[in-house]
């Protein structure tokens, strides 16, 4: 899958990388040739995230890659899993305490501050990043979150997943609506116009019991209207604005009943299977990863991607740098435990599944977006030019080791208020308490990370 125009993506990369103050601009390495390394008898211990949408797919590339592995090192892999941000932070937590567990992470992005918190997985030297064929070798937006700035960096970038939305085009000019929402007030809006109980059609499609996602909704809201979650050593989840953006988000289902009911028991997988059918309007915080699904389902050559909102609930423009806070800046970072005793494996390892090749076969299965700079500027599909566009506007998380704490802080008060969204409605004392739990909770490990 190729982009139409890499002069334009390339410079999509550029203003990106521009924009990430906490970027690693520079290279320690151009990656010149590295030694083979002798792993025979050997194997290297590797946890990944559980890919619901293509778990057949996902099974047959770890078979694929053990073996790409094993020719080229001679030794084997074993791959385990984790299916959910609470298990993701429980895996990083264990193997800290024991100081034994698998060589490898895969983490989400948002993830990466935690890991490097704990002090448990190789800072990168120079002579890490020649390993795996140097910085150069990736996008450098990638880099923003992989460590505290440039010199200090523990994430090695994988695929990069920024977050939009996709929408039916038919859906949508039947209901008489020229061009994509771009704030919150005018998604619901235009949401109400292509509801359709009768015909089983919602104007958004997304999954509130979903493991990972629920938590971005709020993020990006809370951003936008102007407060960042955390402000230097203060948490700011008891904001107004906080609670503006949970009110917003269930409302979806409580009050303006553009969602199908039953995505109150949804992941994102059913979501996007809804959509797939023909039976939404939006598909909300999706990623190119939605690809490889829709161009083989009913709305395929009927839908496009363009960014999610940046007006805030109740406003009537971007507000300061809201324009910037599309999407966190997401996708999966590779780490390395500082306890593994065979880093050299694991650092070939990474050195594999980065490459030009291997990045854009695993484009290709699973739709995300290549982390290597070369792979990304060989793309030339227009369909996901708006994806590349939102990689412009996107905002990393706070670099803290409180972070994970506080992502499933967020989430908790999604999981909590499940039960009241099924009643179809979240009574205000209650919301205030979740999130008066979550503020007390999350400062707490805020308080502990900035000791």
């Amino acid at each position: 899958m190729k982009f139409a125009s890499s002069a334009k993506f390339a410079a999509v990369v550029v203003t990106a990388a521009l924009a990430l103050t906490a970027c690693g601009g520079g290279s320690t390495s151009s990656g010149g040739s590295v030694g083979p390394v002798d792993g025979k008898g050997k194997k290297l211990s590797v946890l990944v995230n559980s890919n619901a949408n293509y778990p057949a797919q996902q099974k047959q590339w770890f078979t694929d890659i053990a073996a790409k592995f094993k020719a080229q090192t001679g030794a084997d892999v074993e791959f385990e899993t984790f299916a959910s941000g609470n298990d993701e932070l429980t895996r990083i937590q264990t193997s800290v305490v024991s100081g034994q567990g698998p060589d490898v992470y895969s983490l989400g992005t948002t993830f990466t501050p935690t890991a490097y918190a704990t002090k448990a997985f190789v800072t990168l030297s120079d002579d890490d990043w020649k390993k795996v064929g140097g910085k150069d070798r990736f996008n450098q937006a990638a880099l923003g979150i992989s460590g505290p700035d440039a010199q200090h960096q523990a994430g090695i970038p994988f695929v990069s997943r920024p977050f939009v939305m996709a929408y039916n085009k038919d859906i949508l000019k039947a209901a008489g609506i020229d061009k994509p929402a771009t704030s919150w007030d005018e998604l619901a809006a235009q949401a109400k116009k292509m509801t359709n109980p009768a015909t089983g059609t919602f104007g958004l499609a997304t999954g509130y019991k979903d493991n990972f996602d629920p938590w971005k909704f709020i993020w990006a809201m809370s951003v936008q209207a102007g407060n960042p979650l955390v402000d230097g050593k203060t948490l700011k989840l008891d904001d107004p604005t906080v609670k503006k953006a949970y009110e917003t988000y269930f409302g979806w289902l409580t009050k303006d009943k553009v969602v199908d009911p039953a995505s109150v028991g949804w992941s994102n997988s059913n979501a996007l299977a809804a959509f797939a059918s023909g039976k939404a309007g939006y598909l909300m915080m999706t990623t190119s990863s939605s690809v490889p699904t829709l161009e083989k389902s009913a709305v395929a050559g009927k839908y496009a991607y363009t960014a999610m909102p940046t007006t805030a609930p109740g406003q009537t423009s971007p507000q300061g740098d809201a324009a910037n806070a599309a999407s966190i800046l997401s996708g999966d970072n590779v780490v390395v435990a500082d306890y593994s005793k065979q880093k050299d494996l694991a650092f070939a390892y990474i050195n594999l599944i980065t490459s030009k090749d291997e990045q854009l076969n695993y484009q290709k299965i699973f739709g995300d977006l290549p982390a290597n700079a070369e792979a990304l500027k060989s793309l030339n599909n227009p369909i996901l030019q708006p994806v590349a566009d939102t990689a412009a506007k996107s905002k990393a998380t706070p670099f803290t080791g409180a972070w994970g704490d506080i992502q499933l802080a967020l989430v908790n008060v999604v999981v909590q208020s499940i039960p009241d969204l099924s009643k179809g409605s979240v009574d205000d004392s209650s919301l205030q308490t979740r999130l008066k739990d979550a503020q007390t909770k999350g400062q707490a490990s805020l308080d502990r990370a900035s000791k």
